[in-house]
């Protein structure tokens, strides 16, 4: 009897050393957590934490308005197999129940509904986005922090080293595209025919410029997101810069635009220093860097190539 007691201890005693050697430790804006082990069914209700998933070769079970995202985020596509879960300020919590996920990542826009969350699944809230921090720094950060959660250090490390190495190819491009003469680039997103969205210092679209060496033509203070609305009229202070507008911006769109008088009056339309570029997302994780950088630089690109 005694040596089948012991036998049940030993037991009891592997089991639970293998249990917690499972466990791990993870961070996310709010500090460190435990997990009982490396998730595998994740739910990303922000899109920038759908689109880190993403590029970490980690598919999601259920992301937040698929539909919206393969128009406004665009890269990394999104694979067929994840359920769309409703939209990103009000998600389906049955249907987020039923997919049984591990862990559940939300940003600021689902910070209100972290205590309903928890009773489906542990949480970890990534805030990369505020007025107080530098947005590309917070994207790198949060990045790298996923990464862990993920058990994929190694690959974010790499991402994160390709994008640079990416930035500094893009610059040499616009470099002899310009001969040297680098400029000054206002990069913004309409709101609608008369008023425009400028990126602000915290910005990481602002942060690309600077990768790609280029100076902002109309700098603005920190705001939450990156971003301070304005006045089309406002534009006329670019001067002898050049215009980028992000997309999705339709043709109809585009027709509605260059039928304005006001817009025909700006300075780099006259002087055919504008152009719009490829959709991205500015309010992204840390790859979606790489990308503002590509659109930027295509789009500076193919205005030199008509002058």
């Amino acid at each position: 009897m005694n040596t089948i007691i012991r036998r049940i201890g030993l037991l009891l005693t592997v089991l639970f050393t293998f249990s917690t050697q499972a466990a791990i430790s993870v961070t996310d804006s709010l500090g460190e957590h435990q997990l009982p082990a490396t998730p595998k069914r994740i739910v990303a209700l922000n899109w920038d934490l759908a689109e880190q998933l993403l590029e970490l070769d980690v598919t999601p079970v259920g992301i937040a308005n698929i539909k919206d995202y393969t128009t406004w985020v665009v890269k990394p596509a999104i694979p067929a197999s994840v359920q769309d879960i409703g939209t990103r300020a009000e998600p389906n919590m049955e249907k987020l129940a039923a997919l049984k996920p591990d862990v559940i990542l939300v940003a600021e826009p689902q910070k209100d509904l972290i205590p309903r969350l928890k009773t489906i699944a542990p949480v970890l809230y990534y805030q990369t986005y505020n007025a107080q921090q530098d947005s590309a720094k917070a994207a790198i950060a949060n990045f790298k922090h996923i990464a862990q959660m993920v058990d994929k250090n190694d690959l974010a490390e790499q991402k994160l080293q390709t994008m640079q190495q990416r930035f500094l190819e893009l610059k040499q491009q616009l470099n002899k595209a310009f001969n040297g003469k680098m400029p000054s680039v206002a990069a913004i997103r309409f709101a609608n025919q008369t008023s425009i969205y400028l990126y602000t210092k915290n910005s990481t679209t602002d942060y690309v410029l600077k990768q790609l060496g280029l100076t902002t033509a109309l700098p603005q203070p920190a705001k939450e997101w990156g971003i301070v609305q304005k006045r089309l009229t406002d534009l006329q202070h670019v001067k002898d810069g050049y215009v980028i507008y992000f997309g999705p911006f339709s043709a109809t769109q585009n027709a509605q635009l260059n039928k304005s008088m006001l817009w025909q009056a700006m300075p780099f339309v006259r002087n055919g220093q504008v152009n719009q570029a490829d959709a991205v997302w500015n309010y992204g994780g840390a790859m979606s860097m790489q990308y503002i950088a590509e659109s930027i630089c295509k789009s500076l690109l193919e205005i030199q190539a008509q002058t």
